[in-house]
């Protein structure tokens, strides 16, 4: 789905390597830009491993137009190549929630409204019927500091009116990450469950307890 005189994607420096796909640092018509290919599994048969490729591709590009329909911030996308298995996105500059909480610079009153803005904008996804689906503290950005909004990255996991067991597994990777790399950790998941009950008001109370029944699962097992 490349539009008319769009311009191809020349290899470009290396960005980051994922499980699934790898990133490079393109110019996409003067704007920094970053695309997005889905590698190639020699494990799986041929057909089944393009039919995976291209219906990722194309969720996660659904997920990220939808998400910023319901005003949480995603990288644009600039272009589909379902091909190519190959999306190109805005590169949104900024420091990862990984990298705020890491920073001793940054004071608890700023990571508390970093938590509870990554809260809220989780909340409108869930309320919108979106999950994320692999949301650490690294897929979370925040372009203007930890006192702005969020961006969530790399929605290649998430589903579209997912059940109430894949909004708990949200929840639940997020208060696993927030304990596992700061010691203000309580501090900083109040902040969060108060945004993120500010931004799905009428769904939160079951999503907290599907968690609570997730964490209690993964403890016994």
């Amino acid at each position: 789905m490349r539009g008319d005189g769009a311009p191809e994607s020349p290899e470009g420096p290396s960005a980051h390597r994922g499980a699934e796909a790898k990133l490079r640092r393109v110019d996409w018509w003067g704007f920094p830009a970053l695309v997005k290919e889905r590698d190639s599994k020699s494990y799986r048969p041929k057909a089944l491993d393009e039919r995976l490729r291209r219906e990722r591709t194309r969720t996660e590009t659904r997920l990220l137009v939808d998400a910023r329909r319901l005003g949480v911030r995603t990288p644009i996308v600039y272009d589909v190549d379902l091909v190519h298995h190959r999306l190109t996105l805005e590169e949104i500059p900024g420091p990862t929630l990984k990298q705020l909480l890491e920073d001793p610079t940054v004071s608890p009153e700023d990571l508390e409204a970093a938590a509870r803005s990554f809260g809220l904008a989780l909340g409108r996804l869930h309320a919108g019927g979106i999950s994320h689906g692999d949301l650490t503290s690294s897929n979370v950005l925040f372009p203007d500091g930890p006192t702005g909004s969020p961006a969530f990255l790399d929605l290649s996991m998430g589903s579209r009116s997912p059940g109430v067991e894949e909004l708990g597994i949200d929840l639940h990777l997020v208060e696993e990450d927030l304990k596992a790399l700061h010691p203000r950790a309580e501090a900083l998941l109040h902040a969060f469950l108060a945004g993120y009950g500010a931004g799905n008001p009428a769904g939160a109370k079951d999503v907290r307890q599907r968690a609570k029944e997730i964490r209690g699962r993964i403890r016994y097992a």
